[in-house]
C-alpha cells in the first residue's frame, strides 16, 4: 500500500475516489453478469449449428449411398467466393456476425455427370455455411470471453483492493486528524492556564508593591 499524505485535502481526494469506486461497481458487476448471460447464448447456439451440420453431413452420406456413385461427385464442385459479415456490438464489445456466403459452383459436364450432383452440391453450400457461421459464433465468444476476463479483473481489483485500501486510508486520516484536533485542544487550554496563571501572578505583584 502506497503512504499516504495525512491531510484533510488528501481525505476529500480518497472519499471521492471511494465514490468514484462504488458507483462504478454496481455497473462492472452488471457487465460481468451480461457477458456471461451472452457468451452462455452464444456458445449454445454454435452447438445447435454444429448440430445441424453433423444431422445435414450424416442424411448426406446416407442419401449418396443410395447412388453408389461416389466417384461421380467433381472435385472442387463447390468453392467459397466470398463470406458475407457484419459487425454487433454486446456490452460494448464489437462483434462479427454472419450475414451469409456466396459459392462459386465448379465446371463439370452437365450431360455426363448425375443429376443428382447439383442437389448435392447444394448440399455442400448449406454445410459449408454452417461452418462458416460456426467459426463466426466462436469468434464472438473469443473475443467476449477476453472482455469478461478484463472485467472480472476490474471488479475483482474494485472489490477487493481499492474500496477496502481506500476505506482503510480514510480511516486513518480520519484518526489522525482527530487526534490532531483534540491535541490542538488540549494544547489551547494548557495555554489558557498558563495565561491565566501569569496574569494572576501578575496581579499579586502589583498588589504586594503598593
Amino acid at each position: 500500500m502506497a503512504s499516504i499524505k495525512l491531510t484533510k485535502n488528501e481525505l476529500k481526494v480518497q472519499k471521492d475516489a471511494l465514490k468514484m469506486y462504488r458507483r462504478y461497481l454496481p455497473t462492472l458487476t452488471l457487465k460481468k453478469q451480461q457477458l456471461q448471460v451472452e457468451i452462455y447464448a452464444i456458445r449454445s447456439k454454435a452447438a445447435a449449428v454444429r448440430k445441424e451440420r453433423e444431422v445435414l453431413e450424416k442424411g448426406f452420406d446416407d442419401w449418396i449411398a443410395v447412388f453408389s456413385e461416389q466417384n461421380a461427385f467433381p472435385d472442387h464442385v463447390v468453392t467459397v467466393s466470398n463470406i458475407r459479415k457484419g459487425e454487433g456490438n454486446i456490452a460494448g464489445v464489437t462483434i462479427p456476425t454472419f450475414e451469409g456466403a456466396d459459392f462459386t459452383r465448379g465446371d463439370y459436364d452437365l450431360y455426363e455427370t448425375p443429376l443428382w450432383v447439383d442437389i448435392a452440391a447444394y448440399h455442400m453450400e448449406k454445410a459449408l455455411s454452417l461452418d462458416l457461421e460456426a467459426e463466426v459464433l466462436e469468434e464472438q465468444v473469443r473475443l467476449l470471453e477476453a472482455e469478461l476476463h478484463a472485467t472480472s479483473q476490474r471488479v475483482n481489483l474494485f472489490e477487493k483492493v481499492k474500496i477496502p485500501e481506500t476505506e482503510e486510508n480514510i480511516r486513518k486520516i480520519s484518526i489522525y486528524l482527530a487526534d490532531q484536533q483534540v491535541n490542538a485542544v488540549v494544547r489551547s487550554k494548557i495555554a489558557k492556564r498558563k495565561i491565566a496563571a501569569r496574569s494572576s501572578s501578575s496581579s499579586e505583584g502589583q498588589v504586594v508593591s503598593l
